[in-house]
């Protein structure tokens, strides 16, 4: 399956779920009884029936996995979370809220299949928490804050992950607030927000427009995850590592010959240089729709670096934006490193942009520029 397929398989089922409750997504004002709506309806209800018909009762917990949760051990406690209610939990925030505060064990909050629709949020006092989805094309949490709705644009993401030693594996998180055009002000929509530190992210997908991915503070890694969105989509101050990542843009596409530019990547917030923060992509893909930049320099020692990644020629030539202050040419850090692709031509790139040689681009390479080896733990882990 495609990154296009898994998108549109789950924006179908959130739209199945609303059109057959007879809801406009988009105008609702309160997600909590859409969900009540969504898990409690009985379809049979509303149907007419005779009294001699006969309806066999389905267990629709038969098909359970009966191993899960496994039981405890000495390093490992796994809590369940089930919407049709066959396990501890029916919501999210629910499992979380369970943990032992500061536990050094780690928590496995398995997640099954379905589309959760809640806000959550992990405090720093939940510790080494992993969320275990079943595909990022089957298991997702959603929400639809914007920054007006939320008081802020920080404030807005479906999912806030501030506890430490946080992992993801196989799930998705999205925000589905309406697309909004550029320069609308209070639309930015966040799917996930991530301000702790030691955070890893495994076979995740990321959906949005404005302001997707919140890599806020920290230090991050993202392996072969789906990041979708269309203005400043990865933004924040983080310290992070993104490998063989497919990054696809959804802005609106652009006539050929106009110069229009109607996204960007990244939008990178370092504030000094003493800040050891930046977003490194290794092996990535960069494709979908618009005309945008690879990154605009949100704060004035913005640092972003592409090694390896494919490019399509959705990218603009010139590349990269300084968020119009040409003061920051002298501190922003952005570099590209044997990228490929029709997007990837570097001749008419702005001047302050780095072509890196092979000594310069190796820092940004591999997981030392996270300080992997201090706490980044294998995929089976």
């Amino acid at each position: 399956m495609n990154s296009r397929e898994t998108y549109l398989l789950l924006m179908s089922a959130i739209l199945a779920a609303l059109i057959s409750i007879n809801l406009d997504f988009t105008a609702y004002t309160s997600p909590n009884s859409i969900l009540s709506m969504l898990t409690c309806r009985n379809p049979i209800s509303r149907r007419h029936h005779r009294h001699h018909d006969f309806i066999p009762k389905v267990n629709i917990c038969d098909d359970f996995p009966p191993d899960i949760p496994p039981p405890e051990t000495n390093t490992t406690v796994t809590l369940c979370v089930d919407h049709n209610g066959c396990c501890n939990f029916t919501k999210v925030q629910s499992a979380v809220d369970a943990v032992t505060d500061f536990n050094q064990k780690r928590t496995v909050i398995w997640i099954n299949k379905g589309i959760y629709y809640e806000k959550v949020m992990i405090p720093r006092t939940k510790t080494n928490i992993t969320f275990q989805g079943q595909g990022l094309d089957s298991t997702a949490i959603v929400w639809n804050d914007t920054a007006n709705s939320a008081h802020g644009t920080f404030f807005s993401a479906s999912v806030t992950i501030y506890g430490p030693n946080f992992i993801a594996k196989n799930i998705s998180f999205m925000n589905v607030a309406p697309m909004p055009k550029p320069g609308d002000v209070g639309a930015q929509a966040v799917a996930i927000r991530v301000g702790g530190d030691q955070a890893a992210f495994w076979g995740c997908g990321f959906f949005g427009a404005q302001d997707t991915l919140h890599d806020d503070r920290g230090r991050h890694y993202f392996k072969e995850c789906f990041i979708q969105g269309s203005i400043d989509f990865i933004f924040g101050d983080g310290l992070s590592l993104y490998e063989n990542c497919q990054l696809i843009s959804i802005a609106s596409p652009v006539a050929p010959g106009l110069k229009t530019i109607n996204g960007a990547v990244t939008a990178h917030g370092r504030v000094t240089a003493d800040e050891n923060t930046g977003f490194a992509f290794v092996n990535c893909m960069i494709g979908g729709t618009g005309r945008i930049w690879l990154g605009r320099a949100w704060r004035p020692y913005s640092r972003v670096i592409y090694a390896y990644t494919t490019m399509t020629d959705i990218i603009a030539p010139e590349g990269w934006n300084d968020f119009n202050d040409p003061t920051r040419d002298q501190t922003i850090f952005y570099g590209e490193y044997k990228c490929s692709g029709s997007g990837a031509n570097v001749t008419l790139r702005a001047p302050y942009v780095k072509k890196l040689n092979d000594t310069e681009a190796a820092p940004f390479l591999t997981t030392s520029f996270i300080e992997g080896l201090q706490w980044l733990q294998p995929f089976s882990s």
